[in-house]
């Protein structure tokens, strides 16, 4: 990688991957689907000497948003996500908020349409609407530095659930089959839970792909 340090940490109930995306030249960093512990995560951020620009959502179930209101009040930095998420982030039923912990909803500072090409922290990326796990879900795709901070869109050797509301198994093909799978085979893929893979391994070992004989 170029200028962008992936770093993350393990955190809230359901074991979520948040990621901080740090741009090495300038110290500027990105949160991703910050889970729990605000203030644990911007304790990391304040020892490193790095700034929090912005708190991205790769989609709105509770286990990746349950921070982010902290962590905008402590830092000052916007919340974004798809704009196909609005719904879920609102409504504390739908993502389940209400079910595993305190009822609650996040409303973004800026939501996102597919393709929009972005530059927060100094780093470029794109927003892949990526429907399926939700119907706002989606994956941010930094071309140059050869990652995609693939959400629970995309695991290793698998992929998310679509038994949620909202959730869809066909789209959830189509989003893999069409968004993710014709990427470069050598991009780093980290997803929301468990291990980091590559497209390359899942072209070969991820069931879905085996599926439509990718």
């Amino acid at each position: 990688m170029k200028k962008l340090d992936v770093q993350y940490r393990v955190l809230g109930m359901i074991s979520t991957n948040t990621y901080f995306l740090i741009n090495k030249e300038t110290l500027e960093g990105i949160v991703v689907d910050p889970a729990d512990s605000a203030e644990y995560i911007m304790k990391q951020f304040e020892l490193r000497g790095f700034h929090l620009a912005a708190i991205l959502l790769t989609h709105g179930h509770f286990d990746h948003i349950y921070a982010a209101n902290c962590l905008r009040e402590l830092s000052g930095a916007p919340i974004c996500a798809c704009e196909k998420e609005q719904r879920m982030l609102g409504d504390p039923e739908i993502n389940r908020s209400v079910v595993w912990a305190d009822a609650m909803t996040v409303k973004a500072d800026r939501f996102f349409k597919d393709g929009e090409k972005v530059c927060l922290a100094g780093l470029d990326f794109e927003v892949l609407h990526t429907p399926g796990h939700t119907e706002g879900s989606c994956c941010y795709y930094f071309k140059e530095e050869g990652v995609l901070i693939s959400g629970d869109t995309l695991f290793r050797e698998t992929y998310g659930r679509t038994d949620l509301e909202t959730g869809s198994h066909s789209e959830m093909m189509k989003s893999l089959r069409e968004k993710l799978f014709v990427l470069p085979p050598d991009t780093k893929v980290f997803p929301g839970h468990d291990a980091f893979t590559t497209i390359g391994h899942e072209l070969s070992f991820n069931p879905a792909a085996a599926a439509f004989g990718t």
